[in-house]
């Protein structure tokens, strides 16, 4: 059995928008398919979660911006955050450095997407649920 670093089945990831919480758990298979991954299988698959946030953030400040959601610049300002990290780390890790990859994704971003989701995204999918995206 694997390690899962990342529950799929908490039910505070369902936030009741369908594409949110698919893309969510995307996420969520990509990272604990890192848990136990080999070096050339973490290596792709790190570059597959770069390139996977890039789009699921772009996608969600297209919803934002289209909906006139209130947070959106702190919204942003953590996609920002987070996608610096992984593209500085990525850098690293590639070098290299795959313990700092292997950290990062084991003990920095299961939290951060914990916290994002119950906060963040979650105030995003109550702002989606009444003002639908067309």
């Amino acid at each position: 059995m694997s390690e899962l670093l990342i529950d799929p089945d908490n039910a505070r990831f369902r936030l009741g928008v369908p594409d949110m919480d698919s893309v969510h758990f995307e996420f969520i298979d990509l990272v604990n398919a890192m848990a136990e991954a080999n070096q050339a299988r973490f290596l792709e698959l790190f570059e597959r979660l770069v390139e996977h946030t890039l789009a699921h953030f772009e996608r969600e400040e297209q919803w934002m911006t289209e909906t006139g959601f209130p947070a959106l610049q702190e919204h942003r300002a953590d996609h920002q955050r987070v996608l610096g990290d992984l593209k500085a780390i990525g850098q690293r890790t590639t070098r290299g450095k795959l313990a700092l990859g292997r950290a990062y994704v084991r003990e920095q971003l299961p939290g951060w997407f914990a916290l994002h989701a119950a906060t963040m995204d979650s105030a995003l999918a109550a702002h989606l649920k009444s003002n639908p995206v067309s």
